[in-house]
């Protein structure tokens, strides 16, 4: 903080408001006693309002940085694995080898769900799409664990944590059963988080099923780099959900709902319908003009990014990943992934492109990977679900932990003023 100030002239008052440097980024005009003097901010979208002060996450959109506790993603994916990046989330600190250890074992501990759980999915129909299920069982939780709740007390806000890391992908696995009609694959202590989490989805009682390590680590680099990206939709729905002190199943459960939306957590499912809807290289001419043209409504999904306006961090990481998987699973000559790598190398020798900062973003290639490993179309947001839980969590966790105030936005009323109802005198 520093002793900077900003001046706002209202008609013939002057209101001085103090200025505020965080550790990095641009600097925050506290407007809080605006309130005071009868006055409010308009800003839709809270595009220019900084809601929350926090310590988690720092993004750079201009220069294409992300760090998580100060250290850049780049960094994390190539020497930790994505319990290691919750426990920094988490704990503000990367853990010891025996901090790492006991916090492995506890998320394993905690993977299995109530048995009564099973029940619930009963009540959907088959064709149910996963996210309305993760919504329902997610939420409902909240029946099962309504101990530990004294979120003044850290140990209890922990176990809250724990429950929410190790059980987010069981039901995950759960929801995509469901829909097939399989049964449901019991979590496996054996195996990592990204190993048992493929081993939940694929396996079946008939044979035996071994995780690619390939496969498995591409998922645990995907379970990284969509584990938090500061106050987004979700993130900021949890937080306001959670400043009313609720059950906090219940706010993971509000993250989901805001994450479900196509603005938000469908891009990766978006891209996969582009690249059905062009369906063979030799249409690809014929797309790129049609996303050249103002007034066609057709739109290249995956390149270029809201916020990084010059290249995303995390597709750098998952390009290789993209083309490793694909070897893996000999599908380079598949007519979608052939169809997604031209596009990809258009998108980067391109000048259309370039000069319009378009390059592949990390849901172009999430999406190319997921699809390849199996994964359906209506799945692809569950998994940024199980990715996006532990930055819930943290910042939940992160909210509590400190004071707040139960969210409280204003509005610019525009209705109309009072008026008489039409029996009265």
């Amino acid at each position: 903080m520093t002793d900077k100030k900003a001046q706002l002239s209202v008609g013939n008052k002057v209101i001085e408001l103090p200025v505020y440097s965080g550790s990095i980024g641009p600097d925050v005009i506290d407007i809080r006693s605006l309130a005071q003097e009868g006055l409010f901010t308009f800003d839709p979208g809270f595009m220019s309002t900084a809601s929350c002060e926090s310590k988690i996450t720092y993004i750079d959109g201009a220069n294409g940085v992300l760090l998580h506790r100060g250290y850049p993603i780049e960094q994390l994916v190539e020497n930790s694995d994505f319990i290691e990046v919750c426990y920094l989330l988490l704990h503000g600190e990367l853990p010891s080898p025996e901090e790492n250890e006991k916090f492995h074992d506890t998320v394993k501990s905690h993977t299995m769900v109530q048995d009564q759980i099973r029940h619930f999915f009963k009540g959907f129909r088959r064709d149910a799409h996963p996210m309305a299920i993760m919504c329902g069982v997610v939420g409902a939780l909240s029946a099962f664990y309504h101990d530990n709740l004294d979120f003044s007390d850290e140990r209890q806000r922990e176990i809250a944590a724990f429950r929410l890391i190790a059980k987010i992908p069981t039901l995950a696995a759960m929801c995509y059963k469901y829909t097939l009609g399989q049964p449901f694959i019991n979590p496996r202590n054996d195996l990592s988080y990204a190993e048992n989490f493929l081993h939940m989805m694929f396996a079946t009682p008939c044979e035996e099923y071994k995780v690619s390590p390939v496969l498995a680590r591409a998922m645990d680099q995907i379970f990284i780099l969509h584990a938090d990206h500061g106050q987004n939709a979700s993130t900021a729905t949890v937080r306001l959900a959670g400043s009313s002190q609720a059950n906090p199943f219940a706010c993971i459960a509000s993250g989901i709902a805001a994450l479900w939306g196509p603005s938000h957590g469908g891009a990766n499912e978006a891209v996969l319908c582009m690249l059905q809807e062009i369906g063979d290289e030799s249409r690809i001419d014929e797309y790129l003009a049609k996303a050249r043209d103002k007034n066609d409504p057709f739109r290249l999904m995956g390149f270029g990014h809201r916020v990084y306006k010059n290249f995303d961090p995390r597709a750098k990481i998952l390009r290789q990943t993209c083309h490793e998987v694909l070897q893996e699973l000999g599908l380079q000559d598949d007519p979608m992934f052939r169809v997604a790598q031209r596009l990809e190398q258009i998108a980067l020798e391109d000048q259309y492109f370039i000069e319009r900062k378009l390059y592949p973003n990390v849901d172009f290639y999430s999406g190319i990977i997921l699809k390849a490993i199996g994964i359906p179309l209506p799945m692809l947001t569950v998994i940024f679900a199980v990715s996006r839980t532990i930055g819930w969590v943290a910042h939940w966790h992160e909210m509590i932990s400190e004071s707040f105030r139960i969210g409280r936005p204003r509005q610019l009323y525009t209705g109309l003023t009072m008026r008489n109802h039409p029996d009265t005198d």
